[in-house]
């Protein structure tokens, strides 16, 4: 295992607690039936399980809905507060979290010799055709499938690569100060497969986009959404039901891209998140206690 690799999927031991969840901690129980799992940190996530179809409240907002297993997802963005207060709410019973976000650490990065067209577009045919793509963009980031496929968490896309830009990097793109990088970019020849790394349903799928390239959206449930950039071929289609492992493209460099590798991503909702954060963690497996 490489020393970036290494790096990216060690976290913090497990503890056992109530009260405040602190910064690096992956779990907590107590007696209220929920269970918590996660990294608490910006970029990071939480998940939990609780009464089947709970609701979930993120700092008094209704945001999500348990599956029919109890099991939900929350991402934290790039620029999540230092804490979060977490209500799941079901017959007869509410549980509340506070939890404690750790800060993450997003160094500057600056790239240079892009097309000036993918950094400060200017034709209108082009600006046009921009507006397009973010708007089919958008519809498949929009899904909300009623699935819980994040439980296992996540493997690695690609079997061999190297990390070239950490999640969350403030960009300089030809000298312009540009909005932080919400992906990982991962290193590795032109062809490579990439393969889901959880279970999901294809939202997006499509080559040629402006920036992206060939890009594909795959919804692993609950808005839990990543993202495959700059692929050289697509080897899915919308609505399709894949399994982690699969084959879902090929690395290419297609788009805004100096040299091949893939850019992953991640969504959950409306917040950016850093898909490596999820290699290697899983869902609580305790189950829901009644009362």
């Amino acid at each position: 295992m490489s020393p970036s690799r290494r790096g990216l999927i060690l976290g913090a031991g497990a503890a056992t607690l109530a009260g405040p969840l602190l910064p690096g901690q992956t779990f907590a129980q107590t007696n209220d039936g929920l269970t918590l799992s996660g990294r608490f940190v910006q970029g990071g996530f939480v998940m939990g399980r609780a009464a089947p179809r709970a609701m979930v409240f993120v700092d008094g907002e209704a945001l999500t809905t348990a599956s029919a297993a109890g099991l939900f997802v929350v991402g934290f963005d790039r620029d999540a507060p230092p804490s979060v207060e977490l209500e799941v709410r079901s017959p007869g019973r509410v549980a509340r979290r506070t939890l404690v976000i750790a800060r993450g650490a997003f160094p500057s990065t600056s790239i240079n010799g892009l097309p000036q067209s993918t950094v400060a577009p200017s034709d209108p045919a082009l600006l046009a055709r921009i507006q397009q793509e973010i708007a089919l963009k958008t519809e498949g980031f929009a899904s909300r499938t009623d699935a819980d496929d994040f439980q296992s968490g996540f493997t690695w896309p690609l079997d061999t690569y190297r990390v070239t830009s950490l999640w969350g990097s403030q960009r300089v793109l030809n000298g312009t100060p540009a909005r932080p990088h919400y992906g990982i970019d991962l290193a590795a020849p032109t062809g490579s497969p990439i393969r889901a790394p959880a279970n999901g349903v294809v939202t997006f799928a499509r080559p040629g986009m402006h920036f992206e390239g060939g890009l594909t959206l795959i919804d692993h449930g609950q808005g839990l959404i990543t993202a495959y950039l700059h692929q050289s071929r697509i080897d899915v289609l919308p609505a399709q039901r894949i399994t982690r492992g699969d084959v879902i493209g090929r690395v290419g460099m297609t788009g805004r891209a100096t040299g091949p590798h893939l850019c992953w991503r991640m969504k959950w909702r409306d917040r950016n998140c850093d898909p490596s954060l999820m290699v290697g963690q899983s869902a609580p497996e305790t189950g829901y206690a009644s009362r």
